[in-house]
């Protein structure tokens, strides 16, 4: 059996300086705290979002901010997306770094005319002279049972404007360092963060706050493996790593990619498996449709045409409206349907 590839260093819990650097979090906790180390380094830093402050937000993720930090820095919006991120926008010019919080990825959209066609395009019209350092932290995914307008994907719309970064953590570790990296960068970021995984104990893992992290913008291996590439990005990557598992009782090994970044695209590491394997399985909630397992395939044949021992299969949400929560589960991808394009690839 492959073992997993991780970043994060061995722990032990029992030493005492190693106490001080290093928390089991969960990601939600880890965003948290994220969160607050970045307010702590820059006082430029703002969060700005409904219920942000005294609430912590719907999901507590900003929990205690705003008691530390002070109504200055930690803003409780009127709901209005468009007039949080326009003035998200104001600030940035004006030498802050704020972090705008979207309570769900459904109510996004008041706010796209202000993401795309000033956010995303100050920086280039303005030849480089006028940054906007925006980080908008989107909580995006199914999973949780939630009405319509909660539990959408439409990170591909986003990855498709030009001036956007747009990235989606899956684990702790990067939780706790993307989020940082996103506020220091000097280009607006949308955050997507997975939220059925926020409060997930079976994600719970050591964050060492003193390590070095991984490039932002950057994919990586998380588990090697030789029969076929499976890659993946936020809540589908722990589904994708429980395939990998199963599978490999089977005796069959899969390597496993978690994307991370998703504009930019980072394929290197998914061109350099797949050259191995032969084989690639893509893996989103979002619909297939013009979708980023769309551009994936499209790259990967384009870059590995000759490696190729099957077609590249994707495994996606259905091109349909995100169903009522009683048809989820029928909806989403799971272990079943990830095995089965395994089996499907393999005996190609």
């Amino acid at each position: 059996m492959a073992a997993p590839v991780t970043s994060a260093k061995p722990v032990t819990e029992t030493h005492t300086e190693t106490q001080a650097t290093v928390q089991k979090l969960t990601i939600g906790k880890a965003l948290n705290a994220g969160l607050r180390a970045a307010m702590e380094a820059d006082d430029k830093v703002i969060m700005m979002g409904e219920d942000v402050g005294k609430l912590g937000g719907v999901f507590r993720i900003t929990d205690g901010l705003q008691k530390d930090f002070g109504e200055h820095r930690v803003l409780d919006t009127p709901l209005a997306e468009s007039g949080i991120i326009g003035t998200a926008v104001g600030l940035a010019v004006r030498g802050f770094r704020p972090v705008c919080e979207i309570q769900f990825e459904g109510f996004i959209f008041p706010g796209f005319d202000q993401i795309s066609s000033q956010l995303a395009k100050l920086h280039y019209r303005t030849q480089g002279e006028v940054k906007v350092p925006v980080v908008i932290r989107v909580p995006f995914g199914g999973g949780i049972g939630a009405v319509e307008h909660h539990s959408e994907s439409p990170e591909s719309l986003f990855s498709h404007i030009a001036g956007l970064r747009v990235v989606s953590c899956s684990n702790p570790v990067d939780a706790y360092w993307m989020i940082q990296q996103a506020i220091r960068c000097d280009d607006p970021v949308l955050f997507f963060e997975p939220k059925r995984l926020y409060h997930s104990g079976a994600l719970k893992a050591p964050v060492d706050t003193t390590a070095t992290p991984d490039p932002l913008f950057a994919s990586r291996t998380v588990r090697q493996g030789t029969a076929a590439t499976v890659v993946a990005y936020g809540p589908s990557v722990p589904v994708c790593l429980d395939a990998a598992s199963a599978a490999a009782e089977e005796g069959r090994s899969l390597e496993v990619i978690d994307l991370r970044t998703l504009s930019p695209l980072d394929l290197e590491p998914v061109f350099e498996s797949v050259r191995r394997t032969g084989r690639l399985i893509a893996v989103s909630e979002a619909q297939s449709e013009s979708s980023i397992t769309s551009e994936i395939a499209a790259r990967v044949q384009q870059e590995c045409f000759y490696s190729l021992e099957a077609p590249v299969l994707r495994v996606t949400g259905y091109d349909t409206p995100y169903p009522p929560a009683k048809l989820e589960e029928h909806y989403l991808p799971d272990l079943d349907r990830v095995l089965h394009a395994v089996d499907r690839a393999l005996e190609w």
